[in-house]
């Protein structure tokens, strides 16, 4: 009996490897929203000068940007619990932030105002001797100097402190709070929005640098954020973005 040959089976194909997705890092912004560093528009769209750089970053590093609200003091535990990757929002880079995250190189300095209503005759040190009622965003920069300048000699105010420094400015035209420590960055904001309102002074507090913060333990990241970071402000999109977002 003659032997069949069997027909030839066609060489299977290579299995098709799926092409890589770009890695996605949620990256915290304020809560109560921070123009014009970071903030949620009328349409619920996330915009501000941080958000496009770090969007601007991710496309060169090879990383996408989620953003993600957070409560402003909840914002280092949730960085330290994974639930966020980076802090890309006008944060101020302090020795005692430093202990616990690492800043990226820094791109903006500010200093910290008191902003007053207009017909407010007082001076600073008037403001801040007298009893009067000041307000100011827990978690802030501002209002850990506001909490030691009042244990202070001299200093009579009350500290009423705030979920956002939009809640203070709220109270303020009202009468409930007599004026509202802030960063110079969001007082130029808060002016732009207002015109019945000014700033009484700054506080003798020495200025502070903006930076981006992620995990200690995240060089990675940091070496990457660097890295953009610097490309950025070397490109003209760097200037576009001051411009677009009226950052000195």
């Amino acid at each position: 009996m003659g032997c069949q040959k069997e027909p030839e089976k066609a060489p299977e194909k290579a299995a098709e490897k799926p092409a890589a997705e770009e890695k996605v890092l949620v990256n915290g912004i304020d809560g109560g929203g921070f123009p014009p560093y970071a903030f949620v528009d009328k349409s619920g769209k996330t915009v501000g000068f941080d958000v496009e750089a770090i969007e601007w970053i991710g496309q060169k590093m090879g990383f996408k940007v989620k953003h993600q609200p957070v409560e402003w003091s909840a914002i280092i535990p949730a960085l330290e619990a994974k639930k966020i990757d980076m802090i890309c929002s006008g944060m101020s880079a302090t020795a005692e932030r430093a202990q616990r995250v690492n800043f990226s190189d820094p791109y903006y300095t500010v200093t910290q105002v008191l902003v007053v209503k207009g017909d407010n005759k007082a001076t600073l040190e008037q403001m801040l001797s007298t009893g009067k009622k000041i307000g100011v965003q827990r978690g802030t920069v501002t209002a850990k100097y506001l909490e030691e300048l009042s244990k202070k000699p001299g200093m009579k105010f009350k500290l009423v402190q705030y979920d956002s420094t939009d809640l203070s400015m709220q109270d303020l035209p009202i009468g409930r709070i007599d004026g509202s420590g802030m960063d110079s960055t969001i007082a130029k904001e808060v002016l732009k929005k207002d015109e019945k309102m000014k700033i009484a002074g700054t506080f003798d507090a020495a200025p502070e640098n903006y930076g981006y913060a992620v995990r200690k333990d995240d060089a990675e990241l940091l070496k990457k954020i660097n890295e953009g970071l610097k490309l950025l402000m070397a490109d003209p999109y760097w200037a576009e973005l001051k411009k677009k977002y009226d950052v000195d």
